[in-house]
């Protein structure tokens, strides 16, 4: 199995929808998914995340199946930080929690570090990204055995899937996929509008370790012309 994972074009946030960018990134990657072909498409409900399906959807004649799981008011409601005036920002993008993330201290909790007392707070949103990860993995025909590090293969699958969903629920989502502490997984890696990760579940033997093949590729933008400046704030 193949599984795409997309984050949604160029947003506005309130109101939820994409920006004339968005769009045209959200027709760019349509143009890339619907090269080889999918057999599944899904998406978080969020307006944004849908109206960059859409054209998938359209290109590919498969319905958008609509996941709750992957709607990003969860992971927003769990995995952010207070600031000053009422506001919040994600763990990954406070300068303070991501020079502790990236400590040694950090390094060594691994996957308990949700024990520490300053942030046992978050214990909670991680574990049910890691229960609705495993349940979309198990629907796919994946059992996941954390303790191994590997998922067991239920159903032999050769599909390719779709997920557009977001950037933060995308964190917790990939690092409980792929077995990587959160804290690690967020601090080092990152994806952009539209962006493309694809990662391959291949049966050895019944089952199977995932392996990223591509995390947060562009290329259907530059292939269509249109700006590849990451996050609208680098070009490289």
């Amino acid at each position: 199995m193949l599984l795409f994972y997309i984050r949604h074009g160029d947003p506005i946030y309130h109101p939820d929808m994409l920006t004339p960018l968005g769009e045209a990134q959200a027709q760019a990657v349509a143009k890339r998914l619907s090269l080889y072909g999918l057999d599944r498409i899904y998406s978080s409900p969020s307006t944004r995340a849908m109206q960059t399906a859409q054209p998938t959807a359209d290109l590919t004649k498969l319905p958008i199946t609509e996941a709750d799981f992957a709607d990003e008011k969860y992971a927003w409601d769990e995995l952010t930080v207070p600031l000053p005036n009422d506001r919040r920002t994600w763990l990954f993008q406070h300068p303070e929690t991501r020079s502790i993330f990236a400590s040694g201290e950090f390094r060594r909790l691994g996957e308990d570090w949700c024990e520490h007392p300053d942030f046992s707070q978050y214990k909670d949103g991680i574990a049910r990204a890691k229960r609705d990860t495993d349940a979309f993995l198990l629907s796919l025909g994946y059992k996941h055995d954390r303790e191994a590090g590997k998922y067991g293969v239920v159903r032999d699958n050769n599909e390719r899937i779709a997920l557009f969903a977001h950037q933060g629920f995308g964190m917790a989502f990939l690092s409980s996929l792929l077995d990587i502490p959160y804290p690690a997984f967020c601090t080092h890696f990152d994806m952009s509008h539209s962006n493309v990760t694809v990662i391959e579940f291949r049966n050895e033997n019944g089952y199977s370790i995932p392996c990223v093949l591509s995390l947060s590729n562009d290329a259907h933008l530059y292939k269509e012309g249109i700006a590849t400046k990451y996050a609208n704030r680098i070009y490289f």
